[in-house]
């Protein structure tokens, strides 16, 4: 049996073809990268059914991703590898399909940066990563016309074979952050120091209890970190609405 596989850093790189982005994942599976350590971010992946003929700004709910079969069977064999596959409106670039552990950041973000009127989109969310403004407006305008992201969390000794790799498949814009990204807990939840950071800044402390019971009792039943996640948002949406801070903390009242 090999380690757990230890992520220390993440390289991202622009790609203008979906089957660039289709090539890449499956050289970074064959290379053991881990589905749970690799994201897709897109817009125009191409379906029967485009994104602009199901889903409206109406239609998705900013504090939370849109999961489910319907989203895998649409959006190509591909992405059906990675760890999830949801859909959000993202101001200034609109509905963004995410793959992998990039869905989690998107939801631990979405009621704070990502949803504020005053924001930067996608921008702030690439800077609070550790990513240099500069480039993520870059990144931001690329996805927004239509190009695609790919993001992969690597053993810094690995660092260079994997830059290489991108780039040798057409990546372009290529970026390093000396870090992965925030996975939403280290297993289960037992208390909430357990919760990334950017999750728990966004939860009163009875909103975070409720997230954690339902992302525990989802992890126990399908091992899906992306799907414990989106369901425990989920059933803090129900029960909670944001107060002026962005925090989930108000009591819905029944009627």
């Amino acid at each position: 049996m090999t380690e757990k596989y230890q992520a220390e850093r993440t390289i991202s790189a622009i790609f203008k073809e979906q089957k660039q982005v289709d090539d890449v994942i499956h050289r970074l599976l064959d290379r053991d990268v881990p589905k749970d350590h690799i994201s897709v971010m897109g817009r125009n992946f191409q379906s029967e059914t485009r994104i602009s003929g199901f889903i409206s700004k109406r239609d998705v709910i900013l504090g939370g991703l849109r999961t489910g079969a319907v989203f895998g069977s649409l959006f190509g064999s591909f992405l059906s590898l990675l760890t999830g596959v949801g859909v959000l409106f993202i101001p200034f670039v609109g509905p963004i399909v995410a793959a992998g552990p990039i869905g989690a950041v998107l939801l631990g973000a979405a009621s704070g940066a990502i949803a504020g009127s005053a924001g930067a989109g996608l921008v702030s969310v690439f800077t609070a990563m550790g990513m240099p403004e500069d480039k993520a407006a870059v990144y931001q305008t690329r996805l927004q016309a239509g190009e695609f992201l790919l993001m992969v969390e690597v053993t810094s000794d690995r660092t260079g074979e994997f830059q290489l790799l991108l780039e040798s498949a057409g990546g372009e814009e290529i970026n390093i952050i000396e870090k992965a990204l925030d996975h939403p807990c280290p297993g289960r939840c037992n208390k909430p120091e357990d919760l990334s950071p950017e999750v728990r800044a966004h939860l009163s402390p009875e909103a975070q209890q409720l997230f954690m019971k339902r992302y525990n009792a989802v992890l126990n039943e399908n091992s899906d970190e992306f799907n414990a996640e989106q369901s425990a948002w989920d059933t803090v949406h129900q029960q909670f609405d944001e107060d002026e801070n962005g925090v989930w903390s108000k009591v819905k009242i029944s009627v």
